[in-house]
């Protein structure tokens, strides 16, 4: 390691463009934590790196994020983005500061930046990775491996890629991988993934164009005239008579007209858009089969909507056949607002000589608001943001799980047969989705979240709380800084077969762990015995405990025979079921006695496991608290 001697922390270049920081930087600096969080015995930091201009009021953003601290570099020459200043900006950074590792995005800008930077300082750089970890054992010999994934063959295999000749460790992550995230589109205001881009509409202008050009040929369309005061008119007179409003049948005007006519009001440059010429008819009906509702029955659609709108973009219905025509979509799953525009997109396909996509129309997630149902508002509720969960510490894993909970009403049972199993492997069925919107309901939620931390190792527990906290706790930070000692606490009644079920968020932790450090356990003043209401028998049973039956070295059968033993000598029964068979005979029995030993022991009267905890608390603090 004496070649690396002076690297150390690991550094994110933090991506923003005129002071606005991308996503995708706030999202390394949240990765980057983990990566610390695994490794505590070597003390590293994550450092965020800004280049602009006017920039320095966005360092405490970056540190609101995770970062330790942010190093700035504000000049007028780094406003917009230079390869040239922007290479030497981060070349002597990374001289002067020695990063052990330096991750960048996988943007337009990151793929250019990264590899210059890596060629001027000599290093190793994996591109558009996937995947970022650090290997604790290597970890536990002084060196910070980063490893790191990548798809290769084309995207076919993933492969693991290290550096452990070069530092600093360089990498290119691309965005949103740390999450769920589309597979195509937009990933920034100017870029995109996917084979079918591009995904900007108005960039795909000449696209809508050529087809509407070759629906019009086909007598499928044609260019419509009308003024928008015709329009209003035409309304007025249909809401007047009572008729039904649109533009169909005798009041479609443009419909009819001959092609000569049509040219020459388009050499004369009067405004046009260009309609659909619909071939339904109201009085009959066509059959959908939906993929979560099943078979429906729609009047036809007979209006000639609007196509392409007079600036020559399209309208939604048009771009929906053409884009998903293109893309090779197969299935269009979208909310049931729009159920009722399947009669129209169904036609459109027909007609333009497409297959339709299977259609799926999810019911929206519901809520109860003082007795009533109404849907889920992403202004109202603040569990409709993602970030609500991020801040109280629901581990996006148990947000995953409940809401498959809610969306497949076979997955409750499929995960009672298959505990251990990855969600991936629950098969997802359409049809199995609610017709009529899931209920949302957050206590189902902290009890599902409760059961999945359950599942947790201690060393996951401790590496994603610690995470969590360094964003929003610094009380839990401070707790957490010896990890040998959190681990032990962390793995009280873990990874046994009926693990402990108190954690539903890391914002619990503290509260659940905080009785296992002295400074906190020493806050204490009152003390509840459950039962035993005098004082000093409490205090005499836990003398007794303490001076006649304490061994920390008891195996836990033997501890539970001589808190029974303890519980006869003060005239307790002991056994719950003796007691049960004659409560006058008894005060109480053995577990009220454990009950004075956990009070005394933690202040608390519901914990997990009391003889784990006495064994992580050690034979002189458990005396010392037997004596507070």
């Amino acid at each position: 390691m004496a070649k690396f001697e002076g690297y150390k922390d690991i550094y994110v270049f933090v991506e923003q463009k005129n002071g606005t920081v991308a996503e995708v930087g706030y999202e390394l600096i949240s990765e980057a934590r983990k990566l610390v969080a695994s490794i505590p015995e070597m003390g590293y930091q994550v450092v965020g790196v800004l280049l602009g201009s006017n920039i320095t009021d966005k360092a405490q953003d970056v540190i609101a994020h995770g970062a330790d601290k942010v190093i700035v570099v504000d000049d007028e020459l780094l406003k917009d983005y230079s390869t040239q200043f922007y290479t030497d900006a981060l070349t002597q950074i990374i001289k002067e500061f020695k990063p052990d590792s330096f991750l960048t995005g996988a943007t337009v800008l990151g793929r250019d930046l990264a590899p210059r930077v890596a060629a001027r300082i000599n290093a190793g750089l994996t591109a558009d990775a996937t995947k970022i970890e650090i290997d604790t054992e290597k970890a536990k010999d002084g060196e910070a491996l980063l490893l790191v994934t990548r798809p290769t063959f084309g995207g076919n295999l993933f492969g693991t890629i290290v550096c452990p000749d070069t530092r600093p460790q360089m990498a290119t992550i691309r965005p949103k991988v740390f999450d769920m995230a589309p597979d195509e589109g937009m990933i920034s205001e100017t870029e995109w993934i996917g084979e079918y881009g591009p995904y900007i509409q108005s960039k795909r202008k000449e696209i809508y164009q050529a087809y509407a050009k070759y629906m019009i040929e086909q007598g499928k369309a044609y260019p419509c005239f009308c003024t928008p005061e015709q329009e209003e008119e035409r309304n007025k007179v249909q809401l007047e008579a009572k008729i039904r409003p649109g533009y169909y049948g005798v009041w479609a005007k443009c419909r009819n007209l001959t092609l000569d006519e049509m040219a020459e009001k388009i050499k004369a440059g009067v405004p046009y858009v260009v309609r659909f010429k619909s071939t339904g008819r109201e009085d009959r009906k066509i059959q959908i089969s939906d993929g979560i509702k099943g078979k429906i029955t729609f009047p036809e659609y007979d209006i000639d909507i609007v196509i392409i709108k007079s600036d020559g973009l399209p309208t939604y219905h048009f771009a929906h056949m053409v884009d998903d025509h293109l893309m090779r979509t197969t299935h269009v799953i979208r909310s049931d607002e729009w159920l009722s525009s399947v009669p129209l997109h169904v036609q459109l396909f027909k007609e333009a000589g497409f297959k339709a996509p299977k259609y799926c129309h999810i019911s929206p997630i519901m809520k109860n608001d003082n007795g009533n149902k109404r849907k889920l508002s992403k202004r109202k509720d603040p569990e409709a943001a993602v970030s609500y969960y991020d801040e109280l510490g629901v581990p996006p894993d148990a947000v995953k799980e409940y809401l498959l909970n809610i969306a497949n009403s076979t997955f409750e049972n499929w995960r009672r047969q298959n505990k251990d199993a990855n969600i991936e492997d629950f098969d997802f069925h359409l049809n199995k989705m609610s017709v009529s919107g899931a209920l949302f309901d957050m206590v189902k939620l902290f009890d599902v979240a409760k059961i999945v931390i359950s599942r947790y190792s201690a060393e996951k527990v401790y590496n994603d709380s610690y995470a969590w906290a360094k964003k929003y706790d610094e009380e839990l930070v401070k707790l957490l800084e010896n990890k040998d000692y959190a681990l032990k606490v962390l793995g009280i009644e873990r990874g046994n077969a009926k693990p402990r079920k108190d954690i539903a968020k890391w914002s619990d932790l503290k509260e659940n762990i905080s009785y296992m450090y002295n400074e906190e356990f020493d806050k204490i003043t009152e003390f509840d015995f459950g039962k035993v209401t005098d004082k000093e028998l409490a205090n005499k049973i836990s003398k007794l405990y303490s001076e006649k039956y304490f061994d920390i070295n008891d195996d836990k059968q033997t501890w539970f025979d001589k808190m029974k033993d303890l519980a006869e000598e003060v005239g307790f029964a002991r056994e719950v079921k003796e007691w049960k068979a004659d409560p006058e005979k008894w005060p109480g029995h053995v577990g009220d006695i454990s009950s004075v030993i956990r009070s005394k022991l933690t202040g608390r009267l519901n914990t997990p496991d009391l003889y784990e905890i006495i064994k992580v608390l050690g034979k002189d603090e458990v005396l010392r608290r037997l004596t507070k």
